[in-house]
């Protein structure tokens, strides 16, 4: 079994939500991602870092991949080198970013615990929204301009690696109109990030009401978001087709290659 045979079924593996945990679990994959990522070629290396942006889409596994021996260094080299095109070393460098400064990307302000992250002032309020489909520039754009379309929203940000968007709007727009307008693309469907009890992240789906949704019927110019520290990665990750069925027998077959392949 080659090494891009296993490290494309890992990421196909990691696509699927329901296999992260179980990968994570496995120090045989971790590691392995780890030497994919200085591997001689630039497809292998793709790969991976793919691999690594959908389990990094859980802040707890951020953590873990940061500890693991050789990740941040790994990471750190791929920009330097010649061989990588200057869309995997941006994917790279947002990973990097985000193991690095894991407080910086959704912290609400300290205010009174409430249902949803929104906080600021008594005219604005700040939403963070998981958006299922935004893998590439396209779909960006499509929600990009579904955004724009909405009175009431003031800027937004997006981060492409953790299928993010946080957005900026008036205090009285209701959230359920942002996923309403998302919805109306019939390519991308959005979540709420909230913080529980504990100051875990959790997804809240956001029910369907008939609401009104007021439309610009003018765009003005949009300015980005001066004040976020979150970078847009201009980096389309293609979601793979391939539906593999028996995902815990895959990750013990690649764990197996990767350990009678290398040695740590």
């Amino acid at each position: 079994m080659e090494a891009m045979s296993v490290v494309n079924h890992l990421r196909n593996l990691a696509s699927d939500p329901q296999n992260r945990a179980s990968i994570m679990r496995d120090k045989s994959c971790l590691a392995g991602l780890i030497l994919f990522l200085d591997h001689r070629e630039a497809c292998v290396v793709e790969s991976a870092l793919k691999t690594i942006s959908y389990l990094s889409e859980d802040p707890t596994h951020c953590e873990i991949m940061r500890n693991e021996l050789g990740m941040m260094v790994s990471l750190e080299s791929i920009k330097n080198r010649c061989d990588v095109i200057d869309d995997l070393k941006q994917l790279a460098q947002s990973i990097y970013a985000s193991f690095t400064f894991p407080s910086q990307k959704y912290t609400p302000e300290k205010t009174k615990p409430q249902f949803f992250i929104s906080s600021c002032n008594k005219r604005v309020k700040t939403v963070t929204l998981h958006i299922h489909g935004l893998d590439d520039m396209e779909k960006k754009n499509i929600c990009e301009e579904a955004l724009l379309k909405v009175r009431g929203v003031i800027s937004f940000t997006f981060q492409l690696a953790m299928r993010r968007c946080t957005i900026r709007v008036k205090s009285d727009l209701a959230t359920e109109c942002l996923a309403s307008a998302i919805a109306e693309t019939k390519v991308l469907k959005a979540q709420q990030v909230i913080k529980n009890e504990s100051g875990n992240e959790v997804y809240v789906p956001l029910p369907k009401i008939d609401l009104p949704v007021e439309k610009n019927s003018c765009l003005p110019d949009y300015l980005p978001e001066e004040e976020s520290p979150q970078k847009d990665i201009e980096r389309a990750i293609t979601c793979p087709g391939l539906k593999v069925n028996c995902r815990g027998s895959w990750i013990n077959t690649a764990a197996n290659f990767l350990t009678k392949t290398f040695y740590w």
